[in-house]
């Protein structure tokens, strides 16, 4: 299965394009999905682009729909819905004021501390968002979230530890070692590693990095020494 990268890629590649002619929802994400060429306000397309995307990246939605309110159903029966921690790759759902309940969607690029930036089908820079005709790159708000749908994606970061090399192993080992040792030691053990640095038991660095056999042998015995 591909990664929400991958989906994403797909989307920013549609960023600009727009509807022809303006305001007739006739747009190629519609001629995809309903397999034929459609025009007029029964058809609008937001999630006809995010449905264009996912499959183009090779990716499943819980549903085939063209309705934001049915992907979020399907979403809820598959386990697949959220509605806080939302991660890029997620397809959230929008309430505007005065629109429906579910009257919008996009895919979330990124996460801020204040809402999402997302890719969306069918919204503009500056007239409708709901109905605007072109896919633009858009930032929301958490109170305009009502939700989202969360694919089962492959990780980004899943790796065949069985193909690495011993030395890229090696280098791996040395790079969690050096993050891990840079972690800050709690104000329950201060005291004590204070006390071991000062009778010689350890001299204190990298304290949240991982400790070998022979590191720890060493570290007994000098301790059985005191």
């Amino acid at each position: 299965m591909a990664t929400a990268e991958k989906v994403l890629n797909v989307a920013r590649g549609e960023l600009g394009t727009k509807e022809t002619p303006a305001n007739s929802n006739r747009v190629k994400y519609n001629t995809w999905y309903y397999g034929r060429e459609v025009s007029g306000a029964a058809y609008p397309w937001c999630m006809a682009f995010v449905q264009w995307c996912f499959h183009r990246a090779g990716v499943p939605l819980p549903v085939r729909t063209a309705s934001c309110g049915a992907l979020m159903s399907a979403a809820k029966k598959a386990g697949q819905r959220v509605t806080k921690d939302y991660r890029p790759g997620d397809v959230v759902i929008y309430d505007f004021p005065g629109g429906a309940a579910t009257d919008h969607c996009g895919i979330v690029e990124k996460v801020t501390l204040t809402g999402v930036v997302a890719i969306e089908g069918n919204t503009s820079q500056a007239g409708s968002q709901s109905n605007g005709g072109m896919v633009c790159r858009k930032t929301r708000p958490y109170s305009q979230i009502v939700g989202a749908a969360r694919p089962n994606y492959k990780e980004e970061d899943d790796m065949d530890v069985s193909k690495l090399t011993d030395a890229e192993v090696l280098a791996l080992g040395k790079r969690l070692q050096a993050v891990m040792g840079k972690q800050p030691v709690s104000s329950a053990l201060a005291k004590e590693l204070q006390e071991a640095k000062e009778k010689g038991i350890t001299d204190g660095t990298s304290p949240g990095a991982f400790c070998t056999r022979a590191q720890a042998a060493v570290m007994t015995l000098r301790a059985a020494k005191q």
